[in-house]
């Protein structure tokens, strides 16, 4: 038995939550109690399953690692097929810490249909898990429309006065973009067999055959606004105010922290590797894209009344930064992207507790209810304080890592986006602490505010894990870093080779820049797709 947990651990750690669910499915539906502890340590226990991955991750492997292979449907080709890499492994990390915390957080607020709640958050939680671990296009194209119907009835079911506008506005967003990346796999999917006479989903086979020119660029744009409808880029962001204002807290939880990073995450790991051409073709206009992101999302921050709202409205200019920091197309940018995924999903999903929290003793968001809670909810404050620090990236906290970094391969490419970019984190700075000001700061003028409660002890519990992380990282970022070196320069060996030929990034704008230091490389094994030669 300990023999086949070993060998099948993503299959362990993806199915968990899946038992879970339905073993609710047996618990009567009066018996709140025990379906909200069985959800959470359901959660719990997914968490720990996914810790020996972490253990057993050897940093200086190259190839995707606990790979599981077995044949699914073999007449098209599909099989169930299970593999992660660096990257992939801190994003299920950040998955099962956040869905545990997610659920901890929906004790007191979940009142109704509290079974119905549970089944579908579990259930999204194995959704969640499935397209970071999938290596097979159909296997991944499943776990990602699995995603969607949980989703759409946590917000249109348990949200707020407009949830089913926002529910269905969710869903129709994100099923156009589901169908244009479905069209896109196709179209490898047939390239590989017009070129090879195999019919085959595999995402390590079809890396290996290159599309012709012309179907690369419609592929990417297929993907493209797939992806940026899911992170979401400008112009793709009008769904997620909504969303995530009329959501649950555990909704905006899990919608800012994990669903967003599909988005990057699909750019990473199928755009780039898949489609190299066209990636460097395009990258003036994803970084154009990414850097209005950054500043219209800070500014319009700025005029909110709403805290979720605000809040909602950060994740389009913290996800820039990420998207940034891909198409940079070096390690540096890629590295501080994925390291500040991570950090957007410790610091924003933090943020959206913090919001849950008043909202439960207020059932209020309007910023102008509140004023001086330091004086009531002093514990509470300074929770608050330090997320809001990590968010807008203050030195030994995780945001200021993830920036750094990302600005870092941003100037290696144009000095022009690492400017832009800096005024981004100006503005963070400027509507995060202009919030806690209003909120947090001078007297208590509203009588409705005198004698709030303080946090207790499981409202602590679902803060402080994510405080703690956030310092790690702040202090210690040399694991993760090390976990990504390998996976990310992989992929600019793959998509950027020059950057390795000359020892250091190319420039990809249209202008050259001037000459940058020269970077070390880390050492690579034979690659295992063609190169760019032998491709093109």
């Amino acid at each position: 038995m300990i023999q086949w947990l070993n060998e099948h651990l993503l299959t362990v750690v993806l199915f968990e939550p899946l038992v879970g669910a339905f073993l609710i499915l047996f618990l009567r539906r009066e018996n709140k109690a025990a379906i909200r502890w069985l959800a959470n340590i359901t959660a719990f226990v997914g968490f720990l399953v996914s810790l020996p991955l972490v253990f057993r991750y050897q940093a200086d492997v190259g190839d995707f690692q606990f790979q599981e292979k077995l044949d699914w449907i073999p007449s098209i080709g599909a099989k169930y097929f299970l593999g992660i890499d660096g990257i992939s492994l801190l994003l299920i990390m950040l998955t099962t810490v956040l869905g545990f915390l997610a659920i901890l957080s929906s004790w007191s607020y979940i009142q109704e249909r509290v079974k119905e709640y549970y089944f579908l958050f579990l259930l999204l939680q194995t959704g969640m898990l499935g397209v970071f671990m999938s290596l097979d296009f159909v296997l991944f194209y499943v776990f990602w429309e699995v995603m969607l119907v949980p989703m759409y009835f946590i917000i249109g079911v348990w949200g707020h006065e407009r949830k089913l506008y926002a529910a269905i506005k969710f869903f129709l967003y994100t099923l156009v973009g589901s169908v244009l990346i479905l069209l896109g796999i196709l179209a490898l999917y047939f390239n590989y067999h017009q070129k090879t006479g195999i019919y085959s989903f595999d995402y390590t086979e079809l890396i290996t055959v290159s599309l012709p020119a012309t179907w690369e660029m419609w592929v990417f744009w297929a993907f493209f606004v797939g992806f940026a409808i899911k992170v979401p880029m400008f112009p793709f962001h009008t769904w997620l105010p909504d969303a995530h204002v009329e959501a649950p807290t555990a909704g905006s939880v899990i919608l800012a922290g994990i669903l967003l990073k599909m988005g990057t995450y699909g750019f990473i790991r199928f755009s780039l590797p898949l489609l190299p051409t066209a990636s460097r073709k395009y990258v003036w206009a994803m970084a154009a894209l990414s850097i209005v992101a950054i500043i219209y999302g800070a500014l319009v921050c700025m005029m909110q009344k709403d805290m979720k709202k605000l809040i909602a409205y950060s994740s389009v200019s913290h996800l820039g930064f990420c998207t940034l920091g891909i198409f940079a197309l070096n390690p540096q940018g890629l590295s501080g992207s994925v390291l500040q995924q991570v950090n957007h999903g410790i610091s924003t999903g933090a943020l959206f507790l913090i919001v849950g929290l008043l909202y439960e003793r207020r059932h209020t968001r309007e910023i102008v209810q509140f004023g001086g809670l330091s004086t009531p909810m002093p514990n509470f404050a300074a929770l608050y304080m330090i997320i809001t620090l990590s968010s807008l990236g203050l030195p030994l906290l995780n945001g200021f890592i993830g920036h750094g970094v990302i600005l870092q391969g941003a100037w290696q490419v144009s000095k022009t986006w690492a400017a832009w970019a800096v005024a981004g984190i100006v503005l963070g700075a400027a509507y995060l602490l202009w919030l806690y000001q209003r909120t947090m700061f001078g007297e208590v003028k509203n009588p409705a505010n005198v004698a709030l409660r303080d946090v207790n002890l499981r409202e602590a519990m679902t803060l402080i894990p994510l405080v703690l992380w956030a310092f790690w990282i702040g202090i210690y970022p040399k694991p993760y870093f090390r976990i990504l070196d390998k996976p990310v320069a992989q992929l600019v060996q793959r998509v950027n080779p020059e950057f390795y030929r000359a020892g250091n990034s190319v420039p990809l704008a249209a202008k050259p820049a001037p000459p940058v230091p020269a970077v070390t490389a880390p050492s690579l094994p034979e690659p295992a797709v063609p190169t760019a030669a032998e491709t093109h």
